[in-house]
């Protein structure tokens, strides 16, 4: 393993066999720890957001978009990010993607201790930018993995933002909170210091152990275009995607699944404390959530390696369905029924992003690969941005029931495309052997 450990980053690296297999496993142990603190860091950075929100601004329609920054935040961060990837390879760009997640932190606790609502703003997209890290990690893990293990791996790195994400929603709100009350401070900006140092610590992670490169090793850093300017690349890498019916339903898996999780989560912790639920009931319905979002990855990703990418697509769209009409179903008072429909969303999140992300990475050869998946992401996160921006305009002008059925549309849409596209691919081979047989 130190052997493996020492090896140059170089383009010319090419390991095979047994080697390439020890460097997967050691890439996999590295992203699985840096996601924990990651993952952590995201949570205590963007539980506590709508809340302090509405603490500064008493408006509902402001908490959401405090919320939302998050989104913002890892939409434009995701194709910088990928381009900077591209060039120098996965740990230059995780390292500095958390980093400015931390430095997000910062200006998040200061606007919690000045009550200055715009920094709260710039701090939370800003941490949106250690978002888009960890949803970069997941293709670094798929980088040396073989094609009928590609799934499964991006599951792990799923799967480890668990710990993480569930004990840093809890610490978050019952405990960072109260201790910083103890010493003085606002209770809600306490998250804020748990969030600085989580980030610091996966930043330090991938900086000393994710040697060698995944993405060097694998022959992703793509030097034709390095010359290229980030608008063209852009255009190029969307052309691809248009271009590609798998990539299409790939990318609608993963935009659907970010839009309707964020969408109604966003406003999720609004709607508990209308109903006079306790910020460490509003942290379990957290943890819930997030456990159903990350806890049963390994399962997806091992459902999809043996079933296909598309039918399991298709159940995480059934899934956010069922969840939202749970959470649309559900008074703010009853707390059981919320934490269900938000763990299914959760579930469902899960079967897109998976599903959709490793249909994405096999649609397109490994050069193609980084620009294509940072584009995915921006659209993602793009459209989660909308979903919870849009979020607080629903629920101020109508209700969060409304809110769960809008997102039932939208899933709705998913399912049925997804379907749709099953029985093109199905039909396609019957009509080349129809042709072949004529020509016979």
């Amino acid at each position: 393993m130190a052997q493996i450990a020492l090896r140059p980053d170089t383009s010319g690296y090419r390991p095979e066999g047994a080697e390439r297999d020890r460097i997967q496993s050691r890439t996999l142990k590295v992203l699985m720890s840096s996601q924990v603190f990651g993952g952590m860091g995201l949570v205590a950075g963007y539980i506590p957001a709508a809340l302090l929100a509405k603490e500064i601004t008493g408006s509902p329609t402001l908490a959401g978009l405090a919320a939302a920054m998050l989104s913002v935040g890892s939409s434009g961060a995701s194709f910088p990010l990928a381009s900077y990837m591209y060039r120098k390879g996965r740990r230059p760009g995780l390292r500095i993607g958390y980093l400015v997640g931390a430095a997000g932190a910062v200006a998040a606790f200061a606007s919690a201790v000045m009550s200055i609502y715009p920094l709260l703003l710039i701090g939370v997209a800003l941490i949106g930018t250690g978002n888009a890290c960890n949803l970069a990690a997941r293709y670094a893990a798929a980088d040396l993995a073989g094609e009928d293990r590609r799934a499964r791996s991006i599951g792990v790195i799923v799967w480890a933002s668990t710990v993480g994400s569930a004990s840093g929603s809890y610490v978050a709100l019952a405990l960072a909170t109260g201790v910083a009350a103890a010493v003085g401070l606002p209770a809600l900006s306490g998250p804020y210091v748990l969030s600085l140092a989580v980030f610091a610590i996966a930043a330090m992670i991938v900086h000393t152990q994710l040697r060698p490169d995944p993405l060097v090793v694998s022959g992703g850093i793509n030097t034709a275009h390095r010359t290229e300017t980030k608008r063209a690349e852009l255009r190029r890498a969307t052309g691809l995607i248009l271009a590609n019916p798998r990539a299409r339903i790939a990318v609608a898996a993963m935009i659907t699944a970010q839009m309707v999780m964020v969408g109604v989560m966003t406003m999720t912790p609004i709607h508990m404390d209308d109903g006079g639920q306790s910020a460490s009931t509003i942290g379990l319905m957290m943890t819930i959530h997030i456990f159903g979002m990350y806890a049963f990855s390994p399962i997806i990703g091992l459902l999809s390696d043996r079933f296909g990418r598309l039918p399991m697509i298709a159940v995480g769209a059934v899934l956010l369905i069922t969840g939202a009409e749970f959470a649309a179903r559900t008074s703010a008072i009853h707390a059981p029924g919320v934490m269900v429909g938000n763990f299914l969303i959760g579930l469902g999140w899960g079967f897109g992003v998976i599903a959709g992300s490793s249909l994405l990475t096999e649609a397109f050869p490994i050069e193609q690969r980084v620009s294509v998946q940072g584009t995915a992401d921006l659209a993602m996160s793009g459209f989660g941005a909308t979903g919870g921006l849009v979020s607080g305009a629903i629920v101020a002008l109508r209700s969060y029931a409304d809110l769960g059925r809008y997102a039932i549309v939208v899933a709705v849409v998913l399912l049925l495309a997804t379907i749709w596209h099953r029985v093109r691919a199905e039909q396609v081979p019957l009509v080349a052997r129809s042709a072949i047989g004529r020509s016979s």
